[in-house]
């Protein structure tokens, strides 16, 4: 019989998941800091084009890109003369579970199957689940999703609902919680007890799926427009779909400006119990954004393999009612009605392609299906019951948890930017706080930092050395 408490059950985490994955992540830890990277993601031991085989065989990948005729053209009414670089969407609500996500879980999926697992499980607020569950389906395999849903009173989000809906039409069995920080340890005990593959979001696997989506944007836009995107816009929570979505960009040897984009929350807290029910996105917002831009090991996985800052060159932050505004811009100027996910990068896109000359082009990387929980009367509709204000006005002016902020009229779309240096200093802080009392970080380990933050070593070598003497 083995000790269930909490602490147990996390100290058991690697050796859980190297029975329930079938990868040793201790086979790539280097010295104090660094592990190598790479090399944990040819453990997926899968090229390219075997992994879009796999998913073409499961009705994955090979979505649409529609250009955005009339938002360009409202986006080039606001911007100065000669400005609106063209907008492009890639339509992941095409996959059979209706988002981007059923790449990451077709893969993980397929593993499973060919290492003979029975079952996969996974945790997730929702579209995740719903991907691994559809793919489970189709794989003969049984389904077990872990959901954080409900506050104390158990009262749960309209799109939590809907994402609980969906994963148990496809046969999935959900076990609800209640938010907290023991969402990822329910899921270990459950991996232990039923010996089912982690079919983790955080996992190679996972992203190793989402490469495909950065190789179609590339091969697409070469298509469409004649050449390559300037700019893809990635909605941002975990890392995984900015971190997948490049890869599959560079294997094309496509380099765009690639720029994260998070619902601003700043002011709730993601385990806070009276502050659940007062936000009004459960995905793509800065609650998950910035902790795991800045320390993506604090997944389900020893070694997450989404490394946000590894490929991310610019960040901002939009408003929900931003979001929400730029929703029902997209059904009523383009005829295409989908979940606030992908909207968020659209707002984002809107904005920033004001910016750009009119031979530019901006690709929004997904769209997400939408439900009757999803959309957004019943995400404002639910937002008021809990005491949001909701009103038109400046979106500057929104204050997460206490209103929500329509834009009077498109011009006040103003995405905000963050700071990048500050987020490499604090992934490069939370490293060395790892290191024991009077070890300084080696070579190897300021090279493993500058890929992890996208900088030169030398500048990596000095941020150390301000961080040590408390001068950042």
């Amino acid at each position: 019989m083995k000790n269930n408490s909490y602490a147990d059950v996390m100290a058991r985490k690697a050796d859980i998941l190297r029975h329930s994955l079938g990868i040793d992540f201790a086979a790539f830890e280097q010295e104090h800091i660094s592990f190598d990277y790479e090399a944990m993601m040819s453990a997926v031991g899968l090229s390219l084009d075997e992994i879009t085989a796999i998913q073409r065989h499961t009705g994955v990948g090979d979505t649409p890109m529609w250009e955005m005729h009339n938002i360009t053209s409202l986006a080039r009414s606001v911007a100065k003369s000669g400005f609106g670089a063209r907008i492009f969407i890639k339509d992941e609500a095409a996959n059979p579970s209706g988002s981007f996500k059923d790449r990451r879980a077709s893969i993980a999926v397929h593993t499973a199957k060919k290492l003979g697992f029975k079952g996969v499980a996974a945790a997730t607020s929702g579209n995740y689940g719903a991907a691994v569950a559809s793919q489970a389906a189709k794989a003969g395999l049984k389904c077990i999703i872990v959901q954080e849903t409900y506050d104390s009173r158990k009262v749960g989000q309209p799109e939590i609902l809907e994402k609980t809906r969906k994963c148990e039409a496809f046969g999935a069995e959900v076990i609800q919680m209640t938010v907290g920080p023991e969402l990822f340890y329910k899921y270990l005990t459950v991996l232990e007890e039923t010996g089912f593959f982690a079919a983790s979001l955080y996992s190679p696997f996972g992203i190793a799926g989402v490469e495909t989506l950065g190789a179609e944007i590339a091969r697409q836009t070469r298509q469409i427009a004649g050449k390559d995107p300037d700019v893809v816009v990635t909605t941002h929570a975990g890392g995984g779909n900015i971190t997948g979505t490049a890869r599959g960009l560079y294997r094309e040897n496509c380099r765009p400006l690639m720029i994260g984009a998070s619902v601003n929350l700043k002011g709730l807290h993601m385990a806070s119990d009276g502050h659940f029910n007062r936000k009004s996105f459960t995905t793509g917002h800065t609650g998950f954004g910035v902790p795991f831009a800045t320390n993506p090991d604090r997944s389900d996985m020893p070694r997450s393999a989404a490394r946000p800052l590894r490929y991310m060159d610019k960040y901002v932050t939009v408003s929900q009612g931003e979001v929400f505004y730029m929703t029902q811009l997209l059904a009523q100027l383009e005829g295409l009605e989908r979940g606030p996910a992908g909207n968020t990068s659209l707002a984002a896109a809107f904005a920033i392609a004001q910016t750009l000359p009119q031979d530019a082009i901006v690709v929004v990387q997904e769209t997400e299906y939408t439900g009757a929980g999803k959309h957004i009367n019943s995400q404002l509709s639910f937002a008021r019951q809990n005491g949001i204000e909701i009103v038109f006005g400046d979106p500057a002016d929104e204050v997460a948890g206490k209103n929500i902020i329509l834009p009077q009229e498109p011009s006040l779309i103003a995405p905000k930017d963050v700071d990048m240096d500050y987020l490499r200093k604090s992934l490069i802080r939370n490293n060395l706080a790892k290191l024991p009392n009077d070890v300084k970080p080696t070579e190897q380990d300021i090279e493993f930092l500058a890929q992890e933050t996208n900088l030169d070593t030398q500048r990596v070598a000095q941020f150390c050395v301000d961080i040590v003497q408390n001068i950042v």
